[in-house]
């Protein structure tokens, strides 16, 4: 399990989710000095399984306020614990090399700088604070789509051929053309988006959507940021990157209103509402990071209106989390053998989504789906039993993922690689038990078969020291077998 928790590193790592961290604490000469602010802020975000099993974190503090405020639960167990898994899967690629973005940053530091500003300056501190966040703002605007539709067809999750005739689009676009002309004009990229898409895939908007990020994004993303590093940094740059993608965590709520004057200059909680929803008014709005300014100063700002309603336009309507991660790309790519020269098949993905041949490079509008505010979220009902079993598990996978990221430097790549498995295999397997799939049972008895043997030789630490004595004696206990 992880090590005892540092209450300074803790607080530091909640200060910075609110960009309450000074230049002169933040300046750093070397990369390697840089903090950990991310996994610092982890023990902020959620609760984990800690040995004192006190870090109840804010998606906790979320829940209960939500429900004294309203009466009911602001996330549900099924669609929190995929947001979750999804950020826990997103990370992954870091236990095996560096961040494509600081990667690529420092490779053209090291070659091409232009300009050293000086790593301990203010000045540098707040211009790299200013470029991240642009850099960010056009990162966000090409992973969307503006001003166009996705052909009519779907990938069936038992199917190995597409259906027609159903709408899968990311957004709401209404086809009149008094709508389309409110839309502002981008270079959006469909293979970006097949990434980004994993984040506006929940119906529902609270802090765990926040975690609900992209395993493929970070191998796109990096390239809007090089600019940058002709003048700024590594380390200072090290710095900004994580202190922007913190800040847009809190952002992730209901339950926090009107922020008065700071709503003219900051991406909060409203803003960022507006710009999951799946409203005409609501597409393609807001792509700010900490910043709303650029919005307001590019054409793409939107103040909230009536009621937002969350999601993709056409809801997955899973939680297989590979499902959640990839089935765009698989889309893209089904679709791309439907046209004849390799030409149309290479700009499928380079194109906006409802490019075909004979249309303008983003396509054009068709009638889809119109937002009436009485849409209800996938939500299936499923037993108290299984939600209990599916929550220990999922505590379990996270123990096992903590234990990996805190200890890679003394693990094997055999260790990491099996570690990583199992958990990459849970996730999928509570995902399956979630959806109540057919093949789920068999699923997850190949899960406990896993689960047992690695606790047997030491490779996973149970949750409760009563587990292992359990799991041990009696294995079988540990596996679901209603279905």
């Amino acid at each position: 399990m992880a090590g005892a928790v540092n209450p300074d590193s803790v607080f530091t790592g909640a200060r910075a989710m609110f960009f309450m961290i000074t230049p002169n604490e933040s300046s750093f000469q070397r990369v390697e000095d840089v903090p950990q602010y991310v996994q610092q802020a982890n023990k902020v975000y959620i609760f984990l399984p800690l040995p004192n099993y006190k870090d109840t974190g804010l998606m906790v503090l979320e829940l209960v306020v939500g429900f004294l405020k309203t009466g009911a639960p602001v996330i549900t167990l099924s669609d929190g614990l995929t947001s979750v898994s999804a950020g826990m899967i997103s990370r992954i690629p870091l236990l095996f090399m560096r961040g494509c973005e600081l990667t690529a940053y420092m490779f053209v530091w090291d070659r091409y700088r232009l300009l050293e500003l000086p790593w301990d300056s203010a000045w540098t501190w707040w211009i790299a604070f200013l470029g991240v966040d642009f850099c960010f703002y056009w990162v966000h605007r090409l992973a969307h789509a503006e001003e166009c539709k996705l052909e009519h067809w779907d990938i069936k999750l038992d199917a190995n051929q597409l259906q027609p005739n159903t709408p899968n689009r990311h957004k709401n676009l209404n086809a009149s053309s008094s709508s389309s002309a409110s839309y502002t004009q981008a270079s959006e990229v469909s293979f970006i988006w097949a990434a980004h898409q994993v984040h506006h895939s929940s119906e529902y908007y609270n802090l765990t959507t926040a975690l609900r990020q992209s395993l493929t994004q970070q191998f796109t993303s990096w390239i809007f940021y090089l600019p940058m590093a002709l003048i700024a940094p590594p380390a200072v740059f090290a710095v900004h990157i994580q202190l922007n993608l913190l800040y847009q965590f809190w952002i992730h709520t209901e339950l926090i209103k009107n922020l008065g004057p700071l709503e003219w200059v900051f991406n909060t909680p409203t803003h960022h509402k507006v710009h999951h929803g799946r409203n005409s008014y609501c597409i393609d709005k807001n792509y700010g990071g900490i910043l709303i300014i650029w919005d307001r100063l590019f054409g793409t700002f939107a103040a909230e209106k009536e009621k937002v309603v969350f999601g993709l336009v056409s809801p997955i309507n899973t939680f297989d989390i590979l499902y959640v991660q990839l089935h765009y790309y698989l889309y893209l790519w089904r679709r791309s053998t439907t046209f004849k020269t390799i030409s149309d098949k290479c700009l499928t993905f380079i194109n906006g989504p409802s490019w075909k041949p004979g249309k303008p490079r983003l396509g054009d509008h068709l009638d889809n789906p119109k937002v009436t505010g009485q849409e209800v979220p996938h939500d299936p009902s499923w037993s108290l039993p299984l939600q209990m079993y599916v929550i220990i598990h999922f505590l379990l996978a996270l123990g096992t993922y903590q234990d990996v990221f805190e200890n890679k430097m003394t693990l094997s790549q055999f260790n990491i690689l099996g570690m990583t498995g199992y958990v990459l295999l849970t996730l999928t397997s509570m995902g399956f038990l979630i959806d109540q799939r057919p093949r789920a049972a068999v699923l997850e008895m190949l899960r406990c078969v896993v689960m047992v043997t690695m606790q047997r030789y030491g490779y996973m630490k149970p949750l409760l020291p009563t587990l292992a004595v359990t799991t041990q004696v009696r294995p079988r206990v540990m596996c679901y077998n209603s279905f």
